[in-house]
């Protein structure tokens, strides 16, 4: 706890006040987002534009965020104190906004007249929402956004191609606050309805006891075979990274099980924690609910949610295959065995926790066959969740009623940092419209690049992982789609695999040093070295720096294109992914030799390119086939008494 100052700097809210009223905001946050998403705002005969429900979801976001968040980070959280300029500053916020909210249909036809009842208010929301960024996730998301307003300000200094329109500052301040290219625009949009609503989902899923199901059921799969502790890291994460959408909350949850396991299996530390690190990013990719990226990637495509899973699904699969299978052959080569049967779960206790499948068979069904939107698909997802807990349990235990309805208050305050990550990332589409900016970046891009798509893909990862590091993944993805990925469209890249590949590459920022999050978040439960951890991820991730590459030139690994293509596609991907993951964990049958290793790689490589990525693949694609298998024939005739794994 932290010491509090004497005198007047000590004056403020008691937290005996500060924390209902705190809680009371964040109650209401996914309580307003669920009335508008069953539009119950008609019911009342109240016609409001959508701006005016973003405007109200900031409105109890931001004070939720100053009377929570100190201005210090070094500070411990939990104060007994909150000062009177955070309170101050809570009210000025919900007033601002407010005001926003009520008079928005008048003063959105005023913004180009520049009155002060515009630019005020929106000045003051600008300045309010970035100095909450800065409190909830750092320095960098701030800076980079502030550079972007003053190019904003100051684009006509700018040499070369990169030239801008300067803009009036008041103009600037009205249009941020109030045009729906701003603040109050389509990342807030997404995040205020479809991001909470599956929030809601996962935090019941964890109240109600799913989460540990889950855990327990990827324990009972995997626990019987050899690295089973590091099999259920895999499994567990993918599931529950799934749901969360953030790589380090991932880590956090599942890693505080898996890793402790993994390390008492004589894992090496450094690698226990890459191995979750990595299996908890990939949830992100993992459908059916991914991060909160994916329905972002719908909306800027204009393309239903569902078609973005559809094409996300191989490229997952692929990546949890290969780190699958490194799992195994690593435990193999190291002589780790199977988890001790007294701390695997009985299987009829875990068959109890099966309702919990049910909710999610709604949610997809309602997605997929019935084409809900997403927000009311996940809402209708977590009432069979709550009605299956309360009648069922899980383990003898169930949830009570007011834990339930605490789950919204969770909730509430576990999605104040994605909306003001949103709020702020609308400034940078602001000033990408206003200013040209993303024209001219585009163009510079492409000229750089001169023309060539393989320079532009490999530019764009390098950009893709550099803005990447140090910012949370939902603003690294809006980062990438408004600069990066329409460059690799222009030169003629199919539009959703350009998204998804700055989506990978941003995401792999998460496990790539010197700024690797999750790998670093794991390497502190592990109580391993950081670096050493980062690069240890980087291997086990590796599918998710090459698969991007060939999904872009062959769109037929995100199921785009002729069906027989299709079909060829995953079974030469898959052969590609086992021979590069047993070229790298130096195993197969056996340890394989450094000139073994090198073959297994390079007909891996071969076999993963598909037949269409270029004239004459078909061969590359048979030679690496024929080729791996010939080795893999070789290695287990070498060995003819080969342990099998799962």
């Amino acid at each position: 706890m932290i010491d509090r100052p004497e005198g007047k700097a000590a004056r403020g809210l008691s937290r005996t006040i500060s924390k209902p009223v705190a809680d009371l905001l964040a109650l209401l946050i996914p309580l307003t987002a669920a009335a508008w998403a069953f539009s119950l705002q008609r019911q009342f005969g109240l016609g409001l534009y959508p701006q005016q429900f973003l405007a109200a979801i900031l409105m109890l976001t931001l004070p939720v965020a100053y009377l929570t968040m100190p201005a210090r980070r070094t500070l411990d959280a939990v104060r007994d104190t909150v000062p009177w300029y955070d309170v101050a500053l809570a009210v000025l916020s919900a007033v601002s906004v407010g005001y926003i909210a009520l008079r928005y249909p008048q003063l959105v036809l005023m913004i180009f007249a520049r009155p002060a009842e515009v630019w005020v208010p929106g000045l003051i929301v600008i300045v309010l929402t970035l100095e909450a960024l800065r409190r909830a996730t750092g320095w960098a998301l701030v800076i980079i956004i502030s550079v972007f307003v003053l190019y904003a300000l100051f684009g006509d200094l700018v040499p070369g191609r990169l030239q801008g329109r300067p803009q009036n500052w008041q103009l600037l301040a009205g249009y941020m606050a109030f045009d729906s290219n701003g603040i109050l625009g389509l990342p807030i949009s997404v995040a205020a309805t479809v991001v909470v609503a599956f929030i809601f989902f996962g935090t019941l899923l964890g109240i109600t006891g799913g989460s540990r199901f889950f855990t327990d059921a990827a324990m009972l799969a995997m626990g019987r075979f050899r690295g089973g502790a590091m099999k259920i890291a895999v499994l567990a994460s993918g599931l529950f990274g799934a749901i969360s959408g953030s790589a380090v909350a991932n880590v956090v949850g599942t890693g505080v099980v898996t890793i402790p396991m993994i390390k008492r299996d004589g894992y090496p530390a450094h690698k226990a924690a890459a191995i979750e690190a990595v299996a908890s990013t990939g949830g992100q990719l993992m459908p059916p609910v991914m991060g909160a990226a994916a329905f972002l990637m719908a909306e800027f495509l204009s393309i239903p949610y569902s078609s973005v899973v559809m094409a996300a699904l191989l490229p997952a699969i692929l990546y949890y295959v290969a780190l699958f299978i490194q799992a195994d052959l690593e435990a193999a080569k190291l002589g780790i065995r199977a988890v001790p049967k007294s701390n695997i779960p009985a299987a009829r206790n875990v068959v109890r926790g099966v309702h919990f499948v049910l909710a999610f068979a709604v949610l997809i069904y309602l997605l997929f066959w019935e084409s809900w939107q997403p927000e009311k698909a996940a809402l209708a997802a977590t009432l069979v969740l709550m009605a299956t807990a309360l009648l069922l349990g899980y383990r003898g235990e169930r949830p009570r009623p007011a834990q339930l309805l605490g789950a919204l208050t969770v909730t509430g305050h576990a999605v104040v940092e994605i909306i003001l990550i949103s709020a702020a990332s609308g400034i940078v589409i602001g000033v990408l419209n206003v200013t040209g900016l993303s024209f001219n970046l585009t163009y510079a891009l492409v000229q750089i690049g001169g023309g060539s798509a393989i320079v532009l893909l490999a530019l764009s990862g390098i950009v893709c992982i550099i803005l990447g590091m140090g910012l949370p993944t939902l603003g690294v993805y809006v980062l990438l789609a408004a600069l990066v990925a329409p460059a690799l469209i222009q030169v003629g890249i199919e539009p959703i695999a350009a998204h998804l590949y700055v989506l990978y590459f941003g995401m792999m920022s998460m496990i790539t040093p010197p700024i690797a999050l999750a790998a670093f978040a794991a390497a502190s439960i592990a109580r391993a070295p950081a670096m050493a951890t980062g690069w240890a991820a980087m291997r086990f991730g590796w599918s998710a720096y090459v698969i991007p590459v060939l999904f872009v030139f062959s769109p037929t690994l995100i199921l785009i294109g002729d069906p027989v293509e299709i079909g060829l596609a995953i079974v030469t991907a898959g052969m590609g992914v086992w021979l590069v993951s047993a070229g790298l964990a130096g195993y197969f049958a056996n340890r394989l030799s450094p000139a073994m290793r090198g073959l297994f790689i390079l007909f891996g490589i071969a076999a993963l390119m598909p037949a269409g990525m270029f004239p004459g693949a078909i061969v590359s694609d048979v030679v690496g086939v024929l080729g791996g298998a010939g080795l893999m024939v070789f290695e287990l005739m070498r060995k003819p008494t080969v342990e099998v794994g799962a």
